[in-house]
Parts: structure tokens; sequence; C-alpha cells
């Protein structure tokens, strides 16, 4: 009896160990151009980008809500992040990283995750946590959150300051502006997304298009262009 006692509490604490979880870092770092695998580095209000002789960038604002992450192998989902909820603040370094904790056993080759915040949650209402409108992230309960802001100023702007406001959300069909985005990652290693808003700002008109605070069909191709901006360290290597 006691050799079987013993035989199971050995098989339990290898399998106990066989189930310890790995964490790893994803990190998103906002960059106004990767030129030939090298990055120019946004610090809010104390950066300058050019995009031509007549134009200069200024970023005062970059925030944006990455929820429902998921790991897949061979196009299967292999693990979701539970209450799966983050604001990405540029101004704020701690919100730029979140940690991921799943089996160590896992293999995967693509992490996932939304822009945005998903349509259920929206009609659940206000929120707590990063969902909370004193973030500064919300409309109302009829618009909803909004999944990405981005305010600056530029010479090209016809607007007081020269300033340019995107904030850009909406949930409901057909201006619904979630955009899913998929990323080459590695295995156990801490994954650094970046996000790049010269490439965002080098397809919008700003003389001609420098505001967007409602849900619409601009709202829904601004979002388009801002999930082509995302890349993995994995994909500019």
């Amino acid at each position: 009896m006691r050799n079987l006692i013993f035989l199971f509490l050995l098989i339990s604490s290898f399998y106990v160990s066989a189930q310890k979880d790995t964490t790893i870092q994803l990190t998103f770092i906002a960059v106004y151009n990767i030129p030939q695998k090298s990055t120019e580095l946004i610090h809010l209000q104390d950066s300058a980008f050019y995009s031509n002789d007549k134009d200069s960038i200024e970023i005062r604002t970059l925030k944006f809500y990455i929820s429902g992450i998921e790991l897949y192998n061979k196009g299967t989902s292999v693990w979701k992040e539970a209450n799966s909820y983050h604001l990405i603040d540029a101004s704020d370094k701690k919100t730029l990283s979140i940690p991921l904790s799943f089996p160590t056993s896992l293999d995967y080759t693509i992490l996932s995750f939304n822009l945005g915040i998903d349509s259920a949650t929206n009609t659940m209402g206000v929120q707590g946590g990063d969902l909370d409108p004193m973030r500064g992230m919300y409309w109302t309960w009829q618009s909803g959150y909004i999944n990405f802001k981005l305010e600056g100023s530029s010479p090209l702007c016809n607007t007081r300051h020269h300033a340019f406001e995107f904030h850009i959300g909406g949930y409901h069909h057909p201006y619904n502006s979630l955009q899913r985005i998929s990323l080459n990652v590695s295995k156990d290693i801490n994954t650094v997304a970046y996000i790049e808003i010269g490439k965002l700002l080098s397809v919008i008109d700003l003389t001609k298009t420098n505001q967007i605070m409602t849900p619409g069909k601009e709202a829904v191709w601004i979002a388009e262009q801002v999930k082509s901006c995302f890349y993995s360290q994995v994909d500019i290597k």
C-alpha cells in the first residue's frame, strides 16, 4: 500500500512539474519609421519627425486597446488569455508590457490580438480597470470605447495650433472598427510589437483629413491602416 501511495505521489509530482507555466513579456514600442531595420522611437512631446521638407510631425497622445490575446500553432488556437483587456498608453511605461503566462510545454508560432474592444464588451456598458471611462477612452454607451487615439500637430493641418486628432472606434455594423492582428513570434522569447506611426500618417492627407472623432466609414478606414502598422521583431529581422 505504501508503495502504491509513493508511486502515486511521484507520478503526481511529475505531472505538476510538467504543467508549470512560463511567462513572457509582450511589449509595445511606438516608432515613427522602421527604415532599413532601424527605428525612430516616439517620445511624446519630445520628438519631431519629418516626412518631407514642408512637414514636421509632433505626437502628443498615443493610446490603444489590446484585447483577446491568443497563441496559435499551425493555424490552431492553443492558448487564450482570460479577461484580456489592456490599455497601451505611450506616456505611461507601466502599460507598455503585458506578462503572458501559459504552460511551458506549449508550442506556438503566432501571437494574435484585437486592436480595440469587441462588440460584446461594448454592449456591457461602463466597466472598471483598463476599461474605466476615467482612462479617457470611452465615448458613450451608444458609441462605446475608443479603440485607438492619436493626437499631435503638423504644419499641414489647417486647424488651431495645426492639431490633428484621430479617435477611432465604433462597434455597430457596418462601422465596426475592431481589427484582428497576427504577428510571428519565437517560442518562449519575449515579444516586441512595433507600431509604426509614420506609415500611418503617410497614407493620411492631413491637409484634408485631420480630425475623426466619431464612428463611421473614415474611422474604419483609419483602423484598417493602423492594423498594417504593427510588426513583431521577428517580422523585421
